[in-house]
């Protein structure tokens, strides 16, 4: 029984550790000419620190913590860097892992997928396809029709209701 227990104790931290993230090794979008230019200082005037530091450093917020995880209204989601639209809610769906989760983006266009090594881990990153800021990342074991789950930080995303 007690194996048991730490084995389920185990595989959550596991799901729930493979949402953090802080660093990538490479880049992995050709982001749009405006925001391309932008400074490191241009974009800590225009987020907040806990924005700049996932959007453009690639950090992460805490599981359960985030203003979207457990929002169920009808909407869009937009990155919060550049307002690009990125996830419909219809999409959305309990991961259970303290990280608002989609099946799939409104385009595939809008959202960039990379390689992130981070932790001794091997995982693929989400960024916005447009700003290049980092959104989460994406795993297979998401619902039907697709069979992935974008499990994105709520800090880089902004949410309008339809």
């Amino acid at each position: 029984m007690r194996k048991i227990k730490f084995l389920s104790l185990t595989i959550i931290l596991i799901s729930l550790s493979a949402c953090a993230q802080k660093k990538t090794d490479e880049k992995v979008v050709e982001q749009d000419n405006e925001f391309k230019k932008k400074t490191n200082e241009e974009w800590k005037k225009e987020l907040s620190a806990l924005q700049y530091d996932v959007l453009r450093e690639k950090g992460t917020e805490q599981a359960f913590t985030g203003e979207y995880w457990n929002n169920h209204e009808k909407g869009i989601y937009y990155c919060s860097g550049c307002h690009q639209e990125l996830f419909n809610s219809e999409t959305k769906f309990e991961s259970g892992t303290g990280w608002p989760s989609f099946y799939k983006p409104i385009k595939e266009n809008l959202v960039s997928v990379g390689t992130d090594n981070s932790y001794g881990m091997v995982r693929d990153e989400v960024v916005c396809g447009r700003c290049g800021g980092h959104l989460g990342h994406v795993f297979p074991d998401g619902p039907k029709p697709t069979g992935l789950r974008y499990c994105l930080n709520s800090v880089s995303l902004k949410f309008e209701k339809k």
